[in-house]
C-alpha cells in the first residue's frame, strides 16, 4: 500500500510482536470479508475513522458495506436480505446505531430487532472499563453486562385491547374506568376499548438458560470470579421468576464462579454508589439495555465503550451504548473510540492478534496521553484530530 511502512517497522525491536505479525500475515493472504452496516447519525463518520485507522495499520480486511436506514429511507427487505446475506458469507460485522423511530406505521419489529432475531444475536457483552489518563468519579472499575436481547419486552408484541363486550379482560390488574362502552350501547361502540393498551413481555426457559450458561461460560473463559443475574422477580413473579431460576439452575454446574442476584432498581442504585461490587452481570433485554447506558457513563459515556452481540454463528461488534448522536452530524466532533476499540476487539475475533493490539494501545496511548480530547470528554479536539493522533501513534512518521 503506497505511502505506507511495512508492518515489519511498527515492531522491529519487538522479536515477539514481529512473530505475530509475520503470523496474522500468514495467515491472511488474502483480507477477511467483513460486513459493515454504517447506520445512522455520525456512524458513517465513525466507520470512516475506521478505514483510516485500518489502513494505516495495514490490516488485512475488505469491507462488504451496506446501508440499512429507517430514517434515511434505506430500509426495506431487500436490504434487510443483502446485509443478511452478506452476513452469512462473512460471519462477522461492524455495525452503526440503526435508529429507530418512535412513530408507529404499521410495523412494531425495527430493522435492527430483525435483524438481530435473524441472524439470532442473543447475547450482548458490553465491557465497561475505566480509560487510563480519563478520571472519572469511579477510577479502575472493569465489569462486564450480558444481557439477553432476542425476547424479553423487545418481542414487538403489543396492542390495543379489543373485548367483544367492552369489558377489560379479566386478567387485567387495572379496574374497567367508567366511559368503558357497555355492549347494551351496541356492537360499534363496544368493538373497541380506546386508551388500554397490552405490551407482552416474553421469558422462556431456553433462552433464559442460554444466555445464563454464556455469562457463566464467559466467566470461566476470561477469569472471572463472581456472575451476578439482575431480575424484578419479587415485581414479575413468573417471567423474571423463571429467568432467575433458570440462572440459579445454570449456577448449580459452575461452582468455582460465585452467583448472587440483585433487584434491578438496586442494582441501578448500587452502581452508582459501590460499582467495584461487580464482576459479570447477567439480565433480560430491557434491564440490559438501561444497565449498558448506566455503566458506559461511569467510564466517560457511550463515546469510549465497545460493544458486540453473539448468536452460535455470527459475530457483530458495535458501540456498546447504542446512540446515533444525530445532534452531531456532519460536525466533526463524534468521539470514536468505542467504535475503534469495537474494530479493535473484532479483530482480535478473527485471530489478527497483532493488530487487535496495535489499534487498541494506539487509542488508549492517546486517552491517557491527555492532549486530543474530544467534547464528550470535555476537550476541543475533533474526530479528524483523534484519528489523526491515533495514526500517529500507531507509527510516528506515517503521512509523512
Amino acid at each position: 500500500m503506497a505511502g505506507i511502512l511495512p508492518e515489519t517497522d511498527f515492531c522491529a525491536e519487538d522479536p515477539k510482536m514481529k512473530q505475530q505479525a509475520a503470523s496474522d500475515n500468514a495467515r491472511s493472504e488474502s483480507s477477511f470479508q467483513v460486513t459493515m452496516v454504517p447506520g445512522d447519525g455520525v456512524g458513517p463518520e465513525l466507520m470512516h475513522a475506521v478505514k483510516e485507522v485500518f489502513k494505516a495499520a495495514s490490516v488485512p480486511v475488505a469491507f462488504d458495506e451496506h446501508h440499512l436506514s429507517e430514517v434515511q429511507n434505506m430500509a426495506s427487505e431487500a436490504k434487510l436480505d443483502e446485509v443478511i446475506g452478506s452476513m452469512k458469507e462473512s460471519k462477522v460485522a461492524l455495525i452503526g446505531k440503526i435508529h429507530t423511530p418512535m412513530e408507529y406505521k404499521g410495523e412494531l419489529a425495527s430493522y435492527d430487532m430483525r435483524l438481530r432475531r435473524k441472524l439470532d444475536l442473543f447475547a450482548n457483552v458490553v465491557h465497561v472499563k475505566s480509560l487510563s489518563g480519563y478520571q472519572t468519579r469511579h477510577n479502575n472499575l472493569d465489569l462486564v453486562i450480558i444481557r439477553e436481547q432476542t425476547e424479553g419486552e423487545y418481542s414487538a408484541l403489543e396492542h390495543e385491547v379489543r373485548p367483544p363486550d367492552g369489558r377489560l379482560p379479566r386478567r387485567q390488574s387495572c379496574p374497567a374506568p367508567p366511559e368503558l362502552p357497555s355492549a347494551a350501547e351496541g356492537p360499534a361502540a363496544a368493538a373497541s376499548v380506546k386508551g388500554v393498551i397490552e405490551c407482552l413481555k416474553i421469558i422462556t426457559r431456553a433462552k433464559s438458560q442460554r444466555i445464563a450458561k454464556f455469562a457463566f461460560d464467559y466467566a470461566t473463559k476470561k477469569g472471572r470470579s463472581k456472575v451476578t443475574a439482575v431480575h424484578k422477580a419479587n415485581i414479575m413473579k413468573l417471567g423474571d421468576g423463571l429467568f432467575l431460576r433458570c440462572c440459579e439452575e445454570v449456577a448449580e454446574l459452575y461452582p468455582k464462579i460465585k452467583f448472587d442476584t440483585m433487584i434491578i432498581d438496586n442494582c441501578c442504585m448500587q452502581l452508582v454508589q459501590n460499582p467495584y461490587q461487580f464482576d459479570v452481570l447477567v439480565m433480560p433485554n430491557l434491564y440490559g439495555n438501561i444497565v449498558d447506558n448506566l455503566a458506559a457513563g461511569l467510564v466517560g459515556g457511550a463515546g469510549v465503550v465497545p460493544g458486540e452481540s453473539y448468536s452460535a454463528e455470527y459475530a457483530v461488534f458495535e458501540m456498546g451504548a447504542r446512540h446515533p448522536f444525530a445532534q452531531a452530524v456532519g460536525r466533526n466532533i463524534a468521539n470514536p473510540t468505542a467504535m475503534l476499540l469495537s474494530a479493535s476487539n473484532m479483530l482480535r475475533h478473527l485471530n489478527l492478534e497483532f493488530h487487535a493490539n496495535l489499534i487498541s494501545d494506539a487509542v488508549k496511548k492517546v486517552i491517557k496521553g491527555g492532549k486530543v480530547r474530544t467534547r464528550d470528554l470535555g476537550g476541543y479536539s475533533t474526530t479528524s484530530d483523534f484519528v489523526k493522533s491515533v495514526i500517529d501513534s500507531l507509527h510516528p512518521h506515517y503521512g509523512a
